[in-house]
């Protein structure tokens, strides 16, 4: 068994409904192995969103302790969870969340030029991406000039131009055609085998939880299996 790079140990989190506290998760344990490829699934509101935005230190849970490669998000300060996600973690949305003024190669790149990479090294590794996603020969163009398709091919390659320790990925075929989709699932499943990528993913899709390696399943806040 590979080394566990996700712990997450009786996780809750509450929020105030007005009405009353709301709890979203309900003592959530379960654990990822680096190099896992894991679909977290189950009906709209049962937390599976919320789960990761704790998982990935987006979000602070109410109780409970989660370890990312042998850290507890519990210990660092905002500031330092902000630099431990660039470092570490790699992000894909729905929504692909690209610059709409920026090239494809420029989208790519910036994270690496905030975090203090020269601009040359950033442009040669950022095409190097492109490349390996598919895309170079679209490297100069917009978004609004991409497919949806290619723009979260896109989106996969700026999640990975760091090399994090995982990539989150929330629904990241939801608004894609099944064409589309496949293809994109397609390349997922290719960088968690060639690269050994640990990739966790939040859908209701079951086209593509049938594509992990285990499927974790949520009801109203908890982990059913």
């Amino acid at each position: 068994m590979s080394k566990l790079i996700i712990q997450a140990t009786n996780v809750r989190k509450c929020y105030d409904g007005g009405a009353g506290e709301v709890a979203a998760l309900r003592g959530v344990d379960f654990a990822v192995a680096q190099g896992e490829m894991v679909a977290i699934m189950g009906p709209s509101g049962c937390g599976k969103t919320t789960l990761l935005n704790c998982l990935s230190g987006l979000d602070e849970p109410t109780s409970g302790e989660i370890i990312i490669a042998g850290t507890n998000l519990k210990h660092l300060s905002d500031r330092q969870r902000t630099a431990y996600r660039a470092r570490q973690m790699g992000f894909i949305f729905q929504n692909f969340n690209l610059l709409p003024v920026l090239s494809a190669v420029e989208n790519v790149e910036l994270p690496m030029l905030v975090s203090g990479m020269s601009g040359r090294k950033a442009r040669r590794r950022a095409l190097e991406m492109l490349e390996l996603v598919g895309l170079a020969n679209r490297a100069r163009h917009r978004p609004a000039e991409l497919s949806g398709g290619q723009q979260q091919r896109v989106t996969i390659a700026r999640a990975l131009v760091n090399n994090p320790a995982i990539v989150w990925a929330d629904e990241p075929t939801g608004n894609l055609d099944g064409e589309a989709a496949e293809s994109v699932m397609d390349l997922l499943c290719t960088l968690n085998r060639e690269q050994g990528q640990t990739l966790v993913i939040v859908t209701h899709a079951q086209e593509v939880g049938a594509r992990a390696g285990r499927i974790i399943r949520m009801r109203d806040g908890q982990v059913l299996s």
